[in-house]
């Protein structure tokens, strides 16, 4: 992941040191309450951005988005993302990126709060990367929400369920679950089967 994010930095133009943001960024998705937001997600977010790449505007930004947008993650908080968004401002900025960047990847972070189907293209691009795990077969899909349930453990088994059925209901009642047409090819069909089958289990179906 270290050489990903040194061709990152070099892709964006940044200027200092690779490893004074790099070491910081990397520990934070080490943290031991994270059982599925961990680089792991980033490196298969960054799969995905890789077969999707053209379609992004600004592929760098999206690209930092990516890195970025559960660098802060604390399951009982629900300031996540505008935190993450802060966290990569000030990252950006030490980067020496310009500002219409930074503020790029911050508005890009912030989408992921509600993951809404807007018309900007790089937004719909970078929340359809960031569900991708949503449409992966199903024992990919068992497992990201085993590791969703540990990082929510603290939470009683009929909160959970509920809260986790409302979650997975309001992407199965849009008319679509991905906002391109290159991820509802890939992944639409697969992520519905994922969503009702979990449903079931949760007993929200």
């Amino acid at each position: 992941m270290k050489y990903r994010w040194m061709k990152f930095w070099k892709a964006a133009g940044a200027s200092g040191e690779p490893d004074t943001i790099w070491k910081p960024l990397s520990t934070r998705y080490r943290e031991p309450h994270r059982a599925y937001h961990t680089l792991t997600h980033i490196a298969h977010c960054l799969d995905e951005l890789d077969g999707a790449r053209k379609l992004a505007r600004d592929p760098v930004s999206v690209e930092m988005a990516i890195w970025y947008h559960d660098a802060v993650y604390d399951p009982r908080s629900k300031d996540n993302e505008a935190r993450s968004a802060d966290l990569a401002a000030r990252d950006g900025d030490s980067m020496g990126l310009a500002k219409d960047r930074r503020d790029r990847v911050t508005a890009l972070i912030l989408a992921s709060i509600n993951h809404d189907l807007e018309s900007d293209p790089d937004v719909r691009l970078f929340s359809d990367i960031d569900l991708a795990i949503l449409g992966r077969p199903p024992a990919a899909f068992a497992a990201y929400e085993k590791k969703v349930r540990i990082e929510y453990a603290w939470v009683p088994e009929p909160v959970f369920r509920a809260g986790r059925s409302k979650i997975l209901k309001s992407f199965l009642e849009r008319a679509s679950i991905y906002g391109t047409a290159h991820f509802r090819r890939k992944y639409e069909t697969a992520a519905k089967r994922n969503l009702e089958r979990s449903l079931g289990k949760l007993g929200g179906g």
